[in-house]
């Protein structure tokens, strides 16, 4: 499914990812953490191809997504991503919001497009909100619907880059229950966060990263109970209560 080799990126002179290596089968749920500028999200973001690594190899689904091809465009539009702060369209509405890429990227018709957001937009539970415009929601409710559309292109990956962090904490629980439920759904996910219990509850694996390299790579079961390196450790500590 996913298939990353010797990935390294820099920011200038900043070396921000170290020699990567993953594989994610298919169905997999993998969550990564790690402290504020590990390089956890600019992994999962090179993944879509939001950030141009500079050297190594990303492979989604035998397709080298490091080469800028029709074949990879077609194949990073079927990688789905779900960012911090919701990235709406304000001057659109909800269902317009989770019809613009089917139509302009997949080419449905409206009314196909239409029902596919109605689908999923039912499965986030937030259907009768279909006609407001985001700043009519709440923050909750607006990464509901940014992931929402992002299933409205049926992806085969899902990548979410810290999707709770600027929530209110009473709105934390109603974006994991819909990322618990995406994950039941048999969705390969890759999530970013420091949400521990989503980690225990829904991952596979659990990913430390620490200065732009995965230090740690375990279920979560072995991580939690009994994290190898110091690093992961005082992480851990500092986290989970």
């Amino acid at each position: 499914m996913v298939d990353i080799a010797a990935l390294n990126k820099f920011y200038g002179a900043f070396h921000v990812l170290h020699d990567i290596n993953l594989q994610v089968r298919e169905g997999e749920r993998i969550v990564l953490c790690g402290p504020s500028g590990s390089g956890k999200s600019t992994l999962i973001r090179c993944i879509n191809r939001l950030e141009i690594a500079e050297k190594g190899r990303i492979l989604v689904n035998n397709t080298d997504l490091s080469q800028n091809t029709r074949e990879a465009a077609k194949v990073r539009s079927e990688v789905g991503m779900v960012f911090q702060h919701f990235n709406l369209f304000p001057h659109m509405s909800v269902l317009d919001n989770c019809t613009l890429a089917p139509i302009s990227v997949r080419g449905l018709s409206r009314k196909k497009a239409e029902e596919l957001a109605e689908h999923f937009l039912q499965k986030v539970g937030i259907a009768s909100q279909a006609s407001k415009y985001p700043s009519q929601l709440s923050g909750g409710q607006q990464q509901r619907v940014a992931i929402a559309r992002a299933l409205c292109m049926e992806p085969k990956i899902m990548l979410f880059d810290e999707p709770t962090s600027a929530l209110d904490p009473e709105m934390v629980s109603e974006v994991l229950d819909v990322m618990v439920k995406l994950a039941g759904s048999g969705m390969t996910m890759l999530c970013v966060t420091h949400e521990m219990g989503f980690a225990r509850q829904v991952a596979e694996r659990v990913l430390f990263l620490d200065g732009g390299q995965i230090i740690e790579d375990a279920p979560p079961e072995d991580f939690f109970n009994a994290p190898k390196s110091p690093r992961a450790k005082a992480f851990l500590a500092q986290i989970v209560h």
